[in-house]
């Protein structure tokens, strides 16, 4: 069964403990301490997977944990680290933290291996902690704790070109006319319970992957029947095909599908639907006598708002040709960079998020320092360099209050914020 989402509990290994030991030997009373380190704890990792296309491993194996690193030993000697975990998935897999639905890491692009949970680091043994004052010490460090995510996996296929359509329309006909991929067809309801991946070729132009996009109904966007099964997987591809039964085979009139399909689009995800559209009219082959009507139609509806209307007949192969070379050209003229989600969720300060930070106002210096291990983390792992970095610096900021502190101090705009050796121009 093709499986597109699933919920596993990750955890990265524990670091090991550092230990506490003394030199003993042959007439040396008194050595001094001699512990060893703990090793590091093993690693989370996720990886791209060319041969899978589901999650259905998933089902079945729901938790993975990275071995925990070694303890330290007498003689100065570190503990062994802990071996990683390796978990593959199918490309174009989001993996989001659970509970809040924000996105970690999107294994698409050239997102193919990802360290999602780093593991402990080892303590230190007691050797580390000798002084003139205390040379005995008996004490070491103990390793960081493993880190742990419950994660929703969520497959959104990589595909330039989305079919749409209600039900027995014809799309898995035509995704099997214009490609190898061998969708199952019959003539009845939800025939396509599952997204069919096919790569089109076409002499002189671009050729394109297209996804068969299991039928649609109304109430699709709030989840009624498969609605939010089938719609994620429309979310990366640049231009979208709508068919429409012309000839009215199903008793259902091509325009209104046509405007309810984008109304569940719209309610969904609004940036989908206002991508670029062209509309297959699908099934001239049964339609009898004077063909202009429905064409007329759709093409007075559609053509205005920029969706130009082709008919075709996927069984015949009529006006197909013309399609395909129309939605080539519209992807010529489309920024080809894959449709990759941002990152939302950052594990390393989702676990400061309970750690305490000071906001002051420096008199001396004229300055609003912001301080605690929560600022150290956000930092240490930020590049503010960077734009997306930048955004994410700025919305911690928000989000956990510290706009709000610092408005209580009545900073304004132009004047300085210091953060660990950084320092800001305040602006609103």
């Amino acid at each position: 069964m093709f499986a597109d989402r699933a919920i596993i509990y990750v955890r990265s290994g524990k670091g090991g403990d550092g230990h506490v030991s003394f030199r003993r030997e042959k007439y040396v009373p008194s050595g001094g301490p001699d512990g060893g380190d703990g090793g590091r704890g093993g690693d989370v990792i996720f990886v791209v997977d060319e041969g899978l296309n589901t999650l259905t491993d998933f089902r079945y194996i729901r938790k993975y944990h990275a071995q925990d690193g070694g303890e330290g030993g007498k003689r100065n000697c570190r503990g062994r680290d802990g071996e990683d975990i390796e978990i593959k998935v199918p490309a174009g897999t989001v993996i989001k933290e659970a509970d809040s639905g924000k996105v970690i890491t999107d294994m698409s692009g050239d997102n193919r291996r990802v360290v999602l949970l780093k593991g402990g680091r080892g303590g230190s043994g007691n050797q580390h902690y000798a002084t003139s004052m205390m040379q005995a010490p008996k004490y070491a460090q103990p390793g960081q704790p493993a880190k742990e995510l419950k994660l929703l996996l969520e497959l959104k296929v990589i595909a330039d070109v989305g079919l749409v359509g209600f039900p027995n329309v014809g799309k898995s006909t035509l995704l099997a006319r214009v490609t190898n991929a061998r969708p199952k067809i019959a003539n009845y309801h939800f025939t396509t319970l599952n997204p069919n991946l096919g790569v089109v070729d076409l002499e002189d132009a671009r050729g394109f992957v297209i996804a068969d996009i299991p039928g649609l109904i109304e109430g699709a966007s709030e989840g009624v029947g498969l609605g939010h099964e089938f719609l994620r997987h429309i979310e990366r591809t640049k231009v979208i095909i709508h068919i429409v039964d012309a000839a009215g085979s199903e008793g259902r009139d091509p325009v209104e599908d046509i405007r309810a399909i984008n109304r569940e689009l719209e309610a969904y995800n609004a940036e989908i639907a206002g991508r670029p559209q062209v509309i297959a009219a699908n099934k001239m082959d049964l339609v009898y006598g004077e063909e202009s009507d429905i064409i007329e139609r759709l093409r007075s509806a559609f053509e205005p708002e920029g969706a130009e209307v082709y008919p075709i007949s996927a069984v015949s192969g009529q006006g197909v040709r013309e399609l395909l070379y129309k939605v080539s050209g519209m992807l010529e003229q489309i920024d080809d960079t894959p449709v990759v989600f941002a990152q939302e969720y950052f594990p390393e300060t989702a676990e400061a998020a309970d750690e305490p930070y000071t906001v002051v106002y420096d008199a001396k210096r004229d300055e609003y320092v912001v301080e605690g291990p929560r600022i150290e983390k956000m930092l240490g792992y930020t590049n503010i360099d960077s734009e997306k970095g930048f955004r994410f610096f700025q919305n911690f900021l928000k989000e956990n209050g510290i706009l709000e502190e610092l408005e209580r101090l009545g900073i304004e705009e132009g004047d300085t914020v210091r953060m660990y050796g950084l320092s800001f121009d305040y602006y609103k």
